[in-house]
């Protein structure tokens, strides 16, 4: 008998792929980018 095999916890993502998705199109943290 095997054990099932998971996803190791060092192999989580904790960020999306891109950072803009945390913040909304009407932030005023945008200005500071454009």
């Amino acid at each position: 008998m095997a054990y099932k095999e998971g996803v190791g916890r060092d192999q989580q993502v904790l960020f999306p792929d891109a950072l803009d998705d945390y913040v909304a199109a009407d932030n005023p943290v945008r200005f500071i980018d454009a």
